[in-house]
């Protein structure tokens, strides 16, 4: 298969599930692992997150201009009520991950990338969204959003920096466990994802620059389309479906595919 199509095939894979609860990361160290790929390389990993990025500003832009402006109405001194407080909530649930990311990243890089890790944090965090989603009232609202849930769906979200693990998924899990609906958990977790691609955009994007290597811009460029397509149309059918279709199906394909992957790599 060519270049350009592994480009193709790998940002679509990773447009779909960055927004699912099914990890993005493991499948883009699976998907060559398997097929027999060379490794993308650092360069494509962050422009496909581009993509994502991308994608999930486009489809919240008119909630993020809101967002904007009750930050700026809050600097200034006259904070609107919802959106305001919806500003510095995720700016809060930030920093855990932004901190132990930071931190940790040299070790994650080198030492979790396995198969077995992430058989073993599939299977695991499947199974904990479904005893979350199973448990929960379901009955908070965006508006009902405390400072001290952001928290701790904050520091939910660094165990994303486990391979397996999922952002999208630890966070819904987390805001599923303090009882929230299904679509408010996952829009905050969506919304949630922004600020930390940012962050890991810059992070990786300035050792691109910094790097000596050529940068093949076709090929980048091809791979942020796709994504960005494919994870626009992904965020719309998930929000669209999650509240009548529940996790069910998303904990199904966690745990064959951590069976599958024990089996192939014990």
């Amino acid at each position: 298969m060519n270049e350009l199509m592994q480009v193709i095939i790998l940002a679509i894979v990773q447009g779909l599930t960055e927004f699912l609860p099914i990890s993005s990361s493991a499948h883009l160290i699976l998907v060559p692992l398997l097929t027999g790929w060379r490794d993308q390389g650092l360069s494509f990993d962050v422009a496909v997150h581009v993509g994502t990025l991308l994608a999930v500003c486009w489809y919240f832009r008119q909630e993020l201009l809101r967002i904007q402006a009750g930050f700026w109405r809050s600097v200034q001194g006259r904070p609107s009520r919802f959106y305001s407080k919806l500003a510095w909530q995720l700016i809060i649930a930030s920093i855990p991950i932004a901190l132990i990311g930071f931190l940790a990243h040299d070790f994650i890089a080198t030492t979790l990338r396995s198969p077995l890790v992430i058989a073993c944090s599939t299977i695991t965090f499947g199974a904990l969204l479904f005893a979350s989603d199973r448990f929960s009232t379901h009955s908070k609202m965006m508006g009902q959003l405390r400072y001290k849930d952001v928290l701790i769906i904050g520091f939910a979200q660094t165990l994303a920096l486990i391979p397996g693990t999922s952002r999208s998924g630890i966070t819904l899990t987390a805001g599923l466990g303090l009882g929230y609906k299904r679509a408010t958990a996952a829009k905050f977790s969506f919304l949630l994802s922004i600020p930390l691609i940012v962050l890991a955009g810059t992070y990786e994007g300035l050792k691109i620059i910094r790097s000596p290597d050529p940068v093949a811009w076709p090929y980048l460029l091809t791979g942020i389309a796709f994504a960005a397509v494919s994870a626009y149309f992904c965020i719309k059918a998930f929000l669209s479906l999650i509240g009548r279709i529940g996790v069910l199906p998303f904990v199904c394909y966690r745990l064959a595919l951590g069976a599958f992957l024990l089996f192939m790599f014990w």
